[in-house]
């Protein structure tokens, strides 16, 4: 085989690869690409025209759509299948996948454009020279495609592809009813809440001062007040705590130290308006079931109290509540209503509504509960 033919092969499973991957963890979690989908259009509204903001209720469907997108074009690139279409519509992507990021980068917008989900948390300069990376190789493809497109299409490989299209398709529905089939997030379950919101080693900071035009760099902040500061660098990011804003509150206080200390069953809902009635109605039912389990069953939303209550009068729902931020509510479950168990700030179990566990399910998890 020629160099040049080797070269192309390599260049075209490698980028293929990528953006399997790259649809992949995200399709492991369409809501998270939605949550960031949505940040991106109420920026765009903010900065060049409210016409964005009606595309927010549709950030679930696009976010499908783009992974989906993803995923096949990689595919299609490694069967060589409609190769010269596909190139093209991956150009396209890129370049305006290149725009966003450089746009969010520049203007500091948003802190982590999701390129790769919760998998790969990239910066957003570092998610920029990804999308110029692979710009250079969809751009050397499409140089080379009259060497690597194929004479004549092959009906067993679009067979294939269907079938790889629907397989995705069944499990990006899959995920966004119940919940993401590896977690990635903070709250995945063996997570003790409490310990990962601390650092595991103390951080490390570079001080860069100026002083006479001249740079300087300091491990300890320098006493000399003749030095300018210019920035600082943490130098041990991995130490940072994992969890940094989760927080629990009621009219009566904070009740987040509580929460680590104890049994707990937590219904969580960010906005009870849109909770599924037939989910709440499954979540009274196990609340019911464990009234003498010695597991406290508390609310957790971020919705204004006199709709709390309002959810509470229409499905008999008798138990404490507490607020939380929005954000943090979505990461803790990609559910309207989900349920996690706690035990002394540890994540025993996560369930979406559809999933809901029973009295002895949750015995077997638990270990100790009464019969």
């Amino acid at each position: 085989m020629k160099p040049m033919r080797i070269l192309d092969k390599i260049i075209r499973i490698f980028t293929g690869a990528v953006f399997i991957f790259s649809g992949m963890v995200k399709l492991n979690d369409p809501m998270g690409t939605s949550i960031k989908m949505k940040e991106y259009f109420e920026i765009f509204a903010s900065d060049f025209s409210p016409l964005f903001h009606h595309l927010v209720p549709y950030t679930l469907e696009l976010a499908l759509f783009v992974c989906l997108l993803e995923v096949m074009l990689g595919w299609a690139l490694l069967f060589r299948y409609r190769l010269r279409t596909s190139l093209w519509v991956l150009f396209a992507l890129v370049v305006y996948f290149g725009m966003l990021t450089f746009y969010s980068a520049s203007q500091n917008k948003v802190t982590d454009c999701g390129c790769f989900g919760d998998a790969i948390p990239l910066t957003p300069w570092e998610s920029f020279w990804k999308d110029v990376a692979l710009g250079v190789l969809v751009v050397y493809l499409l140089f080379r495609m009259k060497e690597i497109v194929r004479k004549k299409e092959s009906i067993r490989i679009a067979l294939v592809m269907l079938l790889v299209f629907g397989g995705n398709l069944w499990a990006g529905i899959h995920v966004v009813r119940h919940l993401p089939f590896v977690d990635f997030r903070a709250y995945k379950v063996g997570t003790n809440i409490p310990t990962a919101m601390k650092n595991s080693a103390p951080l490390k900071y570079k001080y860069i001062m100026e002083k006479n035009g001249k740079t300087y760099e300091f491990m300890d902040y320098p006493s000399d007040t003749t030095y300018i500061f210019k920035e600082m660098e943490l130098l041990n990011p991995e130490a940072q705590a994992k969890i940094t804003d989760f927080s629990l509150w009621s009219d009566d206080g904070d009740f987040t130290q509580q929460l680590f200390q104890g049994d707990f069953l937590l219904i969580v809902s960010n906005n009870v308006e849109k909770a599924s009635p037939k989910g709440m109605r499954k979540v009274k039912n196990l609340v019911e079931s464990i009234a003498d389990s010695g597991i406290m069953p508390v609310m957790i939303t971020a919705s204004p109290e006199n709709q709390v209550e309002a959810l509470r009068h229409d499905y008999q729902l008798a138990i404490p509540y507490y607020f939380g931020d929005d954000t943090v509510l979505k990461a803790m479950i990609r559910s309207n209503p989900g349920v996690m168990l706690l035990r002394n700030g540890t994540v025993l179990g996560k369930w979406a509504y559809r999933d809901l566990p029973s009295r002895e399910e949750l015995q077997e998890i638990a270990g100790d509960l009464p019969e």
